[in-house]
């Protein structure tokens, strides 16, 4: 199949671009940095800007997009307006549903867990109450509506807190997780909030399978098989790779203030497991993230 996957540069991207080139053919599109998308089939493009990307969209003549572009932080940025964030995160996103739409193609969408509401209990379902707590959320829960309105063909994907190593300097807080542990210094960790952390390797081979399965016009928990707080994903860490244990520091959301609270936003992934998908356990996936972390995604 061919597959446009945009914000091919991101944490999440690059590992799209290194799974789903195995048997696609890719076209992954970057913004500003190239990550390690001139390994592979790539085009430099700005999502807000229609023309470039519809003269992409022109040139490649994708089966199928991945819209992954984004700017994900719950914290806004330095340097960065609200207004560059919803035209990214919202007006991006219908550029490229409508794009889709135009073309009589599937878009699936990257959403977030974070567009939940986090203070209604465990686990949540698809149909769970939406109330994001930060302009990111927000925007993101718009560009699910944008899609759902524009797109022929879509599937919107909730995704859960990613975790693994950030490729080619695109830095998440495992990496800063990892480099303190490894070097004995402490780590200041959550204790009170709750997600379904998902490997960056298990959420590329997801997508492989999800993209199979057909499934189309719904919305679906893309999350870990395991309800965790970052303390008890740092000490999955720390059994795996043999780190000390004590240089956790638990903390709770109100020793962060600026960061949005969001208690718990633990993901019920059943509706993705009744199409024959289902992520490994978290110790199990710890594992092969340590396994492979010396090794640079191979162009094909």
């Amino acid at each position: 199949m061919k597959i446009l996957i945009t914000g091919g540069s991101g944490v999440l991207g690059q590992y799209l671009n290194c799974y789903l080139s195995k048997h696609n053919e890719i076209l992954t599109v970057f913004h500003s940095k190239e990550g390690d998308c001139l390994h592979f089939n790539a085009a430099k493009g700005d999502i807000t800007d229609i023309n470039r990307m519809h003269d992409i969209f022109a040139m490649f003549r994708p089966e199928l997009v991945i819209h992954a572009a984004a700017i994900s932080s719950p914290v806004i940025p330095k340097g960065i307006s609200s207004a560059q964030i919803y035209n990214t995160n919202v007006t991006g996103t219908a550029n490229i549903a409508e794009l889709c739409n135009h073309s009589h193609i599937k878009m699936i969408y990257i959403s977030t867990d974070l567009v939940y509401a986090g203070y209604r209990g465990s686990y949540l379902k698809e149909d769970g109450k939406l109330i994001p707590a930060s302009l990111y959320a927000e925007t993101k829960l718009m560009g699910e509506t944008k899609t759902i309105e524009t797109a022929e063909k879509y599937l919107v994907l909730r995704t859960a807190l990613l975790y693994g190593f950030g490729l080619n300097n695109a830095e998440n807080f495992f990496n800063y997780m990892y480099k303190n542990l490894s070097s004995g210094r402490p780590v200041r960790l959550f204790r009170d909030q709750y997600r379904s952390p998902l490997s960056l390797h298990d959420a590329g081979k997801m997508m492989e399978k999800l993209i199979a399965s057909g499934a189309g016009n719904t919305v679906i928990n893309f999350g870990g098989a395991e309800r965790l707080s970052r303390v008890e994903l740092g000490e999955i860490l720390c059994d795996a790779a043999g780190f000390d244990k004590n240089l956790i520091e638990q903390i709770t959301m109100d020793d962060v203030p600026e960061v949005p609270k969001v208690e718990d936003v633990s993901l019920d992934i059943s509706k993705l497991k009744s199409l024959g998908i289902e992520p490994a356990g978290t110790a199990e996936s710890m594992k092969e993230i340590l396994e492979k972390m010396k090794e640079f995604c191979p162009a094909p």
